[in-house]
């Protein structure tokens, strides 16, 4: 087995047509921005751990405390882009969705078969 699997939530939704592609873009959309707020959380979380991890050690709480703030915001500015950037990706799951409908479901309902298909003269239709 693989140790990079796929997201089980979107492999799981079948190519078998628009519902489907509305489907895999809400499922991935609420993913991303599940992420995002994750990372985000996660940020304030690590900035406080970080910081309290030098507060028991009695030479460097005095003298490097500045320095450690310092360090653990370059370190959570980090996880902060991380959470923006899933925002990000939450927006351009929207945007994949709009562009397939303008690109397929808006102009291909009038080439399908069923709408092209000419009516046949009957020519039984004879009264």
């Amino acid at each position: 087995m693989s140790s990079r699997q796929r997201i089980p939530e979107l492999s799981n939704i079948p190519w078998a047509g628009p519902k489907s592609i509305t489907e895999y873009a809400k499922v991935g959309r609420a993913l991303a921005r599940d992420l995002g707020e994750e990372f985000a959380m996660g940020s304030d979380e690590l900035y406080a751990v970080l910081v309290r991890s030098y507060k028991g050690h009695p030479v460097l709480s005095v003298f490097g405390a500045p320095d450690v703030r310092l360090r653990a915001r370059r370190v959570i500015r980090r996880l902060k882009r991380a959470a923006e950037l899933q925002r990000g990706a939450a927006v351009e799951l929207v945007k994949f969705h709009a562009q397939f409908r303008r690109e397929f479901v808006d102009v291909l309902p009038q080439a399908k078969p069923e709408k092209q298909r000419k009516v046949e003269f009957n020519w039984e239709d004879d009264d």
